[in-house]
């Protein structure tokens, strides 16, 4: 199946250009998805197909403790009214966003998905994504997926290493521009603190169980002791993501140079808000799409300014 992968340190309009990407009518626009699995995506291991809908259908650590917060970013679709919206915290990684930005009937799709998933082979889990993205982007009715998650330029030679086929977008916008909004994004405040913590301490402090002999400094920042507003506060330092968007940054370009793709478009923000309709319809012409023009056309009017885009 055709398909294509987003790369981008996320806060640059990456997720405004999945949301028109699912306006065409025969693409899966399959957002968030490598990043929900997380540390899961550099696995080793062989799984089954039951093993990897077990993954696939617990719930991310650094998305419950958003949730436990209050602070979930703006990405999160899921419903009130949904079969888990009582149980936000426990909800599994793949409906949070993912499969409640395809459909309505969110719960009904992961019951399908289930079925088809735990008949996969043991294969690795880049094999397992590709699978899973393949028969989403089946089971939806749809001929080709583009997948894109924020940050996903933090593991881009993970990506490039793993998919080597697949048509590459890099999507970039100024960095000092990409800093500010992170800062004031809860996902992003988390991802900087859990960086910070493995690049000081030596440790991942979502992923692993610690004792209380730990450094106050270091203790706050473990999911039992965060707060909402100690994150928020940490947004009121710009360098700390200055930082961070220069490390991810460096990330892509060195991967880029490293595992140059077959196949590979380049985008800036800044380009998508002066010519939305040639940049679109480029993009387009890249991944394939039936009518290029005609859906440039169509969604290039939900690009807009930088005080209006909430990219």
């Amino acid at each position: 199946m055709d398909h294509a992968i987003i790369i981008s340190s996320g806060r640059c309009g990456s997720t405004l250009l999945s949301d028109l990407i699912d306006e065409e009518p025969e693409t899966c626009s399959a957002q968030e998805f490598l990043n929900v699995l997380g540390s899961w995506n550099r696995s080793t291991a062989t799984l089954t197909g039951p093993a990897y809908w077990d993954v696939l259908a617990s719930p991310k650590t650094e998305m419950s403790i958003l949730l436990r917060l209050g602070a979930q970013p703006k990405e999160f679709s899921y419903p009130a009214d949904g079969r888990y919206a009582r149980d936000l915290v426990n909800i599994p990684r793949i409906l949070a966003i993912t499969l409640a930005k395809l459909t309505d009937d969110r719960d009904a799709l992961f019951d399908r998905l289930a079925e088809g998933v735990k008949r996969f082979p043991p294969q690795s889990i880049s094999a397992h994504n590709r699978s899973f993205l393949d028969l989403l982007a089946e089971t939806t009715g749809k001929r080709r997926w583009v997948e894109r998650s924020g940050a996903s330029s933090m593991y881009s030679p993970w990506i490039l290493e793993n998919y080597p086929e697949a048509k590459i977008v890099y999507l970039t916008r100024e960095q000092k521009a990409t800093a500010k909004s992170m800062a004031r994004h809860s996902s992003f405040q988390l991802a900087q603190l859990q960086v910070e913590a493995r690049a000081k301490y030596g440790i991942d402090p979502f992923d692993t169980e610690y004792s209380d002999e730990l450094p106050a400094e270091v203790v706050q920042f473990l999911p039992g002791h965060l707060t909402a507003e100690f994150l928020r506060k940490r947004g009121d330092d710009l360098n700390r993501f200055v930082a961070l968007c220069a490390f991810m940054t460096s990330q892509a370009e060195q991967a880029l140079a490293d595992h140059l793709p077959v196949h590979l478009h380049k985008m800036t923000y800044e380009e998508l808000l002066m010519d939305p309709i040639g940049q679109l319809t480029s993009l387009a012409e890249f991944l394939g799409f039936a009518e290029p023009a005609e859906w440039a056309v169509s969604v290039a009017g939900r690009v807009r300014s930088p005080q209006g885009v909430t990219a």
